[in-house]
């Protein structure tokens, strides 16, 4: 007797080699030896095997197609990968704005703060805080109109002194001609140095720090952004 089919073809299982499914072949060779040695007073039912071999072609085209369909999403995957890279690296030397609005000091010989106003203003105050919260840096500036605008801070703090390497943050506050409050929206401006793949994802080097692509808010045209 055949592993794998019993004399009546009653069952079908697939037979195991070294750990392997039977494919199409080893079925068809199996079925071959099995006419080969039929007891002639007892002849085989072709029907209910022909039923099973179309099974089986019926899934191993199913098995198939599965893996043509994981192969094709593997490739669009890769080459979507690879055009997203593409046009991120083309990013390179494009002014953004930064959703963060801390400002990190990595050694650079300034940083950019970036602030929109909803309407004209009197008088605005930028205020920088070192990484204990202590008030290291006052900047104010007046009658400036609304929008977005840019300031460069040259990292030295009120009495001129250049402040150590480290993560700073700052605020914007501003009162219009009537003295009233403004709502100020604030975030980080830079250029972009550099973009650096890893298994991790992609990030964008901005004025010496890195930062993922969530973190950029906006690609700016380098010469949209007013300067305050």
């Amino acid at each position: 007797m055949i592993g794998g089919i019993d004399s009546q073809f009653n069952t079908y299982t697939p037979a195991a080699k070294g750990g392997d499914t039977m494919d199409k072949d080893a079925f068809l060779s199996l079925m071959i030896a099995q006419l080969q040695n039929q007891d002639p007073m007892n002849p085989m039912d072709g029907t209910e095997y022909a039923a099973q071999l179309a099974q089986f072609t019926s899934l191993e085209q199913l098995t198939n197609l599965n893996t043509s369909m994981n192969k094709s999403i593997d490739a669009n995957y890769y080459l979507t990968q690879s055009i997203n890279n593409t046009l991120t690296a083309t990013l390179i030397g494009n002014d953004v704005k930064l959703a963060s609005p801390s400002l990190q000091n990595v050694g650079q010989d300034s940083v950019s703060i970036g602030y929109k106003l909803p309407s004209d203003s009197s008088n605005v105050k930028i205020s920088i805080y070192n990484e204990s919260g202590a008030l290291i840096r006052t900047i104010e500036q007046e009658n400036i109109s609304g929008g977005d605008h840019k300031l460069s801070w040259d990292f030295s703090d009120n009495n001129g002194t250049k402040v150590p390497k480290g993560k700073y943050t700052f605020k914007v506050t501003a009162t219009d001609n009537k003295g009233d409050d403004l709502v100020v929206s604030t975030y980080g401006v830079g250029t972009i140095d550099a973009v650096r793949f890893s298994e991790n994802g992609t990030t964008l080097v901005v004025d010496g720090v890195e930062y993922n692509l969530s973190d950029i808010m906006e690609i700016l045209n380098n010469s949209s952004e007013g300067d305050g």
